[in-house]
């Protein structure tokens, strides 16, 4: 990794890194996480069962509210005014859990990665909210970014690197 960090200043103090004279550009971030539990729990949650009320559904809507509000939990985050939020929930029997992806949009100056990851992280936080009173033992895991377009740096892919692309 030959790249600086962009949120240093010359004496090492952080900053805001100024976006004024980048370029317009339409950037998306695919971010992912996993919720792993009992298939006792998975069930409960896929039947609609949990006491709480509707766990994916409330999950979703904690996501994207969370990425419309990144700037306001990450210091240095810009507020961005997003044209895409989605979060997607789907059961993967072999955790047994939860996967959730989330894709985050914009046309601006600076990229919406941290804002796909944070609607991700806020959406597994909810799914372990709602069924911690019977799965204490969950974990959440995996987050991270799976893709990024737009921008100065361009395409970015996870694995990619690793192919040599």
């Amino acid at each position: 990794m030959t790249a600086a960090l962009t949120h240093l200043g010359a004496k090492g103090e952080a900053n805001m890194v100024d976006v004024g004279d980048k370029a317009e550009t339409t950037r998306t971030a695919i971010a992912e996480g996993l919720v792993s539990m009992l298939p006792e729990t998975l069930k409960m949650i896929l039947d609609g069962d949990a006491k709480k009320g509707d766990v994916l559904g409330t999950a979703r809507i904690a996501g994207i509210m969370a990425a419309k509000r990144t700037h306001e939990l990450i210091p240095l985050c810009h507020p961005l005014l997003l044209t895409k939020i989605s979060v997607d929930i789907e059961p993967d029997a072999t955790l047994p859990g939860l996967k959730v992806t989330a894709l985050a949009r914009v046309t601006g100056k600076t990229g919406v990665e941290m804002e796909a990851l944070t609607a991700v992280s806020v959406a597994c936080l909810t799914i372990y909210d709602m069924a911690k009173a019977v799965d204490r033992a969950m974990v959440i895991s995996g987050i991270r970014l799976v893709e990024k377009t737009g921008g100065k740096s361009g395409v970015y892919k996870v694995g990619a690197q690793e192919a040599g692309q």
